[in-house]
């Protein structure tokens, strides 16, 4: 019987080393890689580590897509990969850089590397700023061409600054070698928070009650910054009324329908379900209270 009981033993302890092989070493963030870019890797810990630096709601929309965060972390990689390539110098310290919101040396090479790639503003033409000054000279107040010139070279130049970057970084993404791990990236992706359906929509046409639909998106900053608020005010005038939030991307019939070109946009029906009052953009919470209050919601 002994040497059952050694085997079994045995079989225990390479089992549990195997556990905490997979637990602790595997499963460790900073093992987990979600992408390779030209050799170099991204892990889940430096994706949390970034996410850290971002405050809410941004930060809830970023775990739900952690592909968005994923990408600005590729394409600041090439950009620092290219700085090297190059052979940039890092920029010589001065004492602006113990202040809290100075570069950290990747994000100042990488600063080095705009600054050399775009050292020469584009140039603009006469003819260029005839061109747009039709299209900018109600947002001028009017100004007469002569005077309006250096406004509209500035904007043309900024203009063309902004595309040449957007070139630049697309050329580099597109010839960066670039592996991403899809599984995992999908695995430390957060669930995006329930909205209603149309059969709660339903529902409150036939409820009796006044209610408020906020149409909006997950995806939707605007929207995202005013969920605290309805939550808020959904407990505050429960048994009063209703405040619902329908997904307009999931329900694009239901935009069509309600006719909905903001987001958010909030609508009020009163208790027969007619719509009376709509507001394309956020309001705050004493705002939507007070017009709860008005259509009928009581205190």
């Amino acid at each position: 019987m002994k040497p059952k009981f050694i085997v079994l033993g045995a079989v225990i302890v390479v089992l549990a080393g195997a556990l905490f092989f997979y637990f602790f070493y595997l499963q460790n963030p900073a093992r987990q890689v979600l992408a390779h870019v030209n050799g170099e890797k991204i892990t889940v810990q430096q994706l949390n580590r970034e996410l850290m630096k971002v405050e809410s709601p941004m930060k809830e929309m970023l775990r739900e897509n952690p592909q968005e965060l994923l990408e600005g972390m590729i394409i600041q990689m090439v950009l620092l990969q290219e700085a090297k390539k190059q052979g940039i110098p890092p920029p010589v310290k001065t004492y602006k850089d113990t202040d809290k919101d100075a570069l950290s040396p990747e994000e100042a090479l990488i600063a080095e590397l705009i600054k050399k790639k775009f050292s020469t503003p584009p140039t603009v033409t006469k003819e260029e700023v005839k061109t747009f000054y039709p299209l900018l000279k109600e947002r001028l107040g009017g100004m007469p061409l002569d005077q309006a010139s250096p406004i509209i070279e500035q904007f043309i130049i900024e203009v063309k600054q902004q595309e040449e970057m957007k070139q630049f970084l697309a050329g580099l993404r597109a010839s960066a070698k670039v592996e991403i791990d899809q599984i995992r990236l999908q695995k430390v992706a957060s669930k995006a928070p329930e909205s209603n359906t149309e059969e709660d929509l339903k529902k409150a046409f036939a409820g009796g009650k006044p209610f408020l639909v906020d149409f909006g998106a997950n995806s939707c900053l605007p929207c995202r910054q005013l969920r605290p608020i309805l939550k808020e005010l959904s407990k505050e005038f429960s048994g009063k009324a209703e405040i619902l939030i329908i997904d307009v991307y999931k329900y694009q019939h239901l935009a069509r329908e309600y006719k909905i070109v903001a987001l958010p946009t909030l609508v009020f029906f009163d208790s027969q379900g007619k719509e009376v009052f709509r507001q394309p953009g956020a309001m705050n919470k004493e705002q939507i209270a007070a017009k709860l209050k008005e259509i009928g919601a009581g205190v």
